[in-house]
C-alpha cells in the first residue's frame, strides 16, 4: 500500500496502521489509507494496488509455522478444508498453490466470486453447499473481527487464531475461543466442538 502511495505522491503510513485497514478487500484498504481527502485517487489508486500486489504475491509469503501440520491432520481426517477470503480468487489461489498448500483445499472462493463478500455469509453458504457440510458441522478458523462477522451471519461456530494480524481486535470483538497454534485446531475438531454454534 506504502508503494502506491508514493506512486501517487502521497507520504507513507505506519504498517500498524495499514494492517488495521486490512480485512474488507483491497478497494477498501486502497480507500481506508487515500483518507477523505484523497478519494479522486481511488481507481488509479486499486489500479496500481492490484498491479503491484499481483506482482508481489509470493515475496514474502510463508505459512505460518505449523499450518501445514495442522492441516494435514485434518485432511487425514476426512475434514473439508475450504478458503472464504476478500481477496480474488485468482490470487488466493496462486499464494496457496505457491506455498505448497493449494491441494488440501476442496474450494477456494474469493471477494470477486459473488457480487457480495465478508461479512455477508453468501460465501459461507456457497462453500458449506459446496463441501456438503451441515452448518451445525461448519467451524469458520479466522484472524479478523471481520471474519467472526461473517460466521455469525452464517450462523456457524468460530474460532479464532492468536497468531493473525490483529488477535486483540478480535478479542475485543468478542471471540470467545481462540488458538494460540494451529495444532490446537486439530484436537478441537475431533472433540466436535466446532460442532456448537455461534
Amino acid at each position: 500500500m506504502n508503494h502506491v502511495l508514493g506512486a501517487l505522491g502521497l507520504g507513507a503510513l505506519p504498517a500498524a496502521t495499514l494492517t488495521g485497514y486490512v480485512g474488507d478487500g483491497a478497494r477498501v484498504l486502497v480507500e481506508r489509507a487515500l483518507g477523505p481527502a484523497h478519494q479522486d485517487l481511488l481507481e488509479r489508486g486499486v489500479a496500481l494496488f492490484m498491479g503491484h500486489y499481483g506482482a508481489h504475491l509470493l515475496d514474502a509469503t510463508r505459512p505460518y509455522a505449523g499450518i501445514a501440520e495442522a492441516l494435514a491432520a485434518l485432511a487425514d481426517r476426512g475434514v473439508a478444508l475450504s478458503v472464504l477470503t476478500n481477496k480474488p480468487t485468482a490470487m488466493s489461489r496462486a499464494i496457496l498453490d505457491g506455498v505448497g498448500l493449494g491441494a488440501r483445499f476442496v474450494d477456494v472462493l474469493g471477494g470477486d466470486a459473488l457480487p457480495v463478500r465478508k461479512p455477508d455469509p453468501a460465501g459461507l453458504d456457497r462453500l458449506r453447499q459446496r463441501t456438503g457440510t451441515a452448518r451445525e458441522r461448519m467451524l469458520l478458523v479466522g484472524d479478523s473481527p471481520v471474519d467472526l462477522r461473517t460466521a455469525h451471519a452464517g450462523r456457524v461456530a468460530f474460532c479464532g487464531v492468536a497468531w493473525g494480524l490483529a488477535p486483540e481486535a478480535l478479542r475485543a470483538a468478542g471471540a470467545d475461543r481462540m488458538i494460540e497454534r494451529p495444532a490446537e485446531l486439530v484436537p478441537l475438531v475431533e472433540r466436535g466442538q466446532a460442532a456448537r454454534s455461534s
